[in-house]
């Protein structure tokens, strides 16, 4: 992300003033897809990829937002009646309105931003936009808002501006991202523990189907619902908390699609400790061997996959890569590799060529940089 570009647009659209400058990142997800919003476990990361905005209050009950990249200029106020019909300016109006429900005094405030976070490629770019604002705001406002709390502002943004019944993952990640480190966060208790994460010999990169298939925010609900109706049946408060035994007593009350959600869920949820404890003793090939245990799961049995992340998923077993699964919510987006330097150059070049060669476009690859989160950039 380039300072100097967002200054340059936000003093051309704002009659030459300067703001201050903040940033959140995307997130990559090692393992524990789809745990979230179950009360499990995930283990992500922040990236060296996100949203950049310059943010200056201008006096008013207005916020007058440029989005750079989409060369797009909205205004909006600050009352629920408000609400823009714009996509990208609901997610920071929907920011404002979280915070001001909350007791935290917010005003006017002039705005450009840009991004490097691929839309649509599973890293989570709403995530980033919505924890730079919530940030921001807090900061200069000084509102005094705790980080846990800032995730949950972003996450009820997407609750209840924007339609995705998210967990809070993605948003965690993004305001709590530490460099050179991954998180595993109890997304039903909130604790969390950073663990060290430099794969000696090891590559992690991203390989991007670009496609996106438009069932995944149904579906992604259709999902959710699924696993709520199983915890519901067994009086769990979230899936996290049923065993397969329990699971395997109410088969025959349950419809299969049900059971097959809820049976990956539960896999998951010990998937996400199996790699913690093997990344401590740096047993990379048990975290490979549970990538892929994650991407059949989540093919087979939570059916949020598409022929294209299957694809890849097998090039990359054909190849030798030590672990492959998709990568978010599912429909499209990415594969995340854990690839052998000896086997990067050959395994990019194959994914390359034979996807070209099925789809007739190449993905699109992202070598992956572990860095901090959100943060205050420049005055």
């Amino acid at each position: 992300m380039d300072i100097e570009h967002v200054r340059s647009r936000f003093i051309k659209h704002f009659d030459g003033s300067t703001g201050t400058i903040y940033a959140s990142p995307g997130r990559i997800n090692l393992i524990g897809e789809h745990t979230d919003y179950n009360g499990g476990f995930v283990f992500p990361g922040a990236i060296d990829k996100g949203i950049m905005a310059e943010i200056k209050p201008n006096g008013k009950r207005k916020v007058r937002a440029y989005s750079i990249d989409m060369k797009d200029y909205v205004e909006f106020g600050l009352n629920e009646e408000d609400a823009p019909r714009t996509s990208w300016a609901r997610y920071i109006f929907g920011v404002c309105r979280e915070i001001i429900k909350r007791g935290g005094e917010v005003e006017g405030f002039n705005t450009a931003f840009a991004g490097d976070v691929p839309l649509g490629a599973g890293m989570s770019s709403s995530a980033a936009l919505e924890s730079t604002f919530a940030f921001a705001l807090n900061d200069l406002y000084g509102l005094g808002i705790d980080r846990f709390e800032l995730a949950r502002i972003g996450q009820a943004t997407e609750h209840n501006y924007c339609g995705v019944k998210c967990g809070i993952m993605d948003q965690f990640a993004s305001i709590f991202g530490k460099q050179g480190n991954l998180i595993r966060l109890d997304c039903r208790s909130l604790e969390y523990e950073y663990f060290p994460f430099d794969p000696q010999g090891y590559k992690v990169v991203l390989l991007d189907t670009v496609v996106k298939h438009e069932l995944a925010s149904s579906a992604y609900n259709e999902r959710r619902e699924s696993c709520e109706r199983v915890a519901r049946r067994l009086n769990a408060e979230f899936l996290r908390d049923v065993t397969f035994e329990q699971l395997e007593s109410i088969r025959s009350e349950i419809g299969e699609d049900d059971y097959k959600r809820a049976e990956y869920v539960i896999g998951e949820k010990q998937r996400v400790l199996d790699v913690c404890d093997a990344l401590v003793q740096g047993d990379y090939e048990t975290v490979g061997r549970k990538m892929y245990e994650t991407h059949h799961g989540m093919s087979k049995l939570y059916e949020v996959s598409c022929e294209e992340l299957d694809f890849l998923n097998d090039l990359a077993m054909e190849c030798g890569v030590t672990g492959s699964r998709v990568m978010g919510g599912g429909f499209g987006g990415c594969t995340i590799n854990l690839v052998k330097d000896e086997l990067y150059d050959a395994f990019i070049l194959k994914a390359r060529e034979a996807y070209r060669e099925k789809f007739g476009r190449s993905p699109k690859v992202y070598d992956v940089v572990i860095s901090d989160g959100s943060r205050k950039v420049s005055d």
